[in-house]
């Protein structure tokens, strides 16, 4: 069941690809594998996924002791400070650093764990009061501050668009994220990088990738339905 998705999956990633003129491997699958257990990442990783989404700290954590190690863990939920340390070592990426003060906090860790973490900026484009993230207004600030802290590597900028029954409509926003990377990248600010564009889940991915998205973070349409009562 879980391979057939992922061949879905697959297709429907290189059909948005092949509609917007770009290669299929300039875009990078996340199976987002939160509430899931170990048995259904097994399976998925028997297609060749490597790189999985996590949204809570200790369920990254608990899973990286029991799977292999070749394993990329992306680091995609809302970041507590006082969590930041369980993660040194561990991730591939942090897509969700949306403050100085948590930028700070990780600076401070990874300089103790002598490491340098990958890192994306989060931008709340649309302005949802329920979701996380810095403004677009706010971004190259953060971006330049960030910037400064030597056990930090920005490589792009994230996004989580609103839940919508029609993608189109998650389309405006996934345009206004690649254009302020492009902002960003004219400015030539040491210890950037905007190479990379995490936007699209589930239901809207195919549109994101029309518009430039180098990640996608796919949940339910790889696992299925989440169980929250794990």
């Amino acid at each position: 069941m879980l391979i057939e998705n992922v061949k879905e999956v697959e297709k429907h990633i290189q059909a948005a690809c092949e509609r917007a003129g770009r290669s299929r491997d300039e875009v990078k699958l996340i199976a987002v594998s939160k509430t899931k257990p170990v048995t259904d990442i097994e399976e998925v990783l028997s297609t060749g996924i490597l790189d999985y989404g996590e949204n809570k700290v200790q369920e990254l954590a608990d899973k990286y002791e029991i799977l292999p190690k070749n394993i990329h863990w992306h680091m995609i939920g809302h970041l507590q400070r006082n969590k930041v340390k369980y993660l040194m070592g561990k991730v591939a990426m942090i897509h969700s650093v949306d403050s100085l003060r948590l930028a700070e906090q990780i600076e401070h860790e990874a300089a103790k764990a002598d490491t340098v973490v990958n890192i994306l900026i989060e931008v709340n484009v649309a302005g949802e009061e329920s979701k996380f993230g810095t403004t677009c207004e706010a971004a190259i600030e953060l971006v330049r501050n960030v910037a400064l802290m030597p056990h930090l590597k920005i490589k792009g900028l994230m996004t989580i668009a609103p839940f919508t029954e029609n993608p189109e409509e998650n389309r405006v926003y996934f345009r206004k994220l690649r254009q302020l990377s492009v902002d960003i990248k004219s400015k030539n600010i040491d210890n950037v990088d905007m190479d990379e564009l995490s936007m699209g889940m589930t239901g809207d991915y195919e549109v994101a990738i029309e518009e430039g998205a180098t990640m996608v973070r796919v949940g339910t349409g790889i696992f299925g339905e989440r169980n929250y009562q794990i």
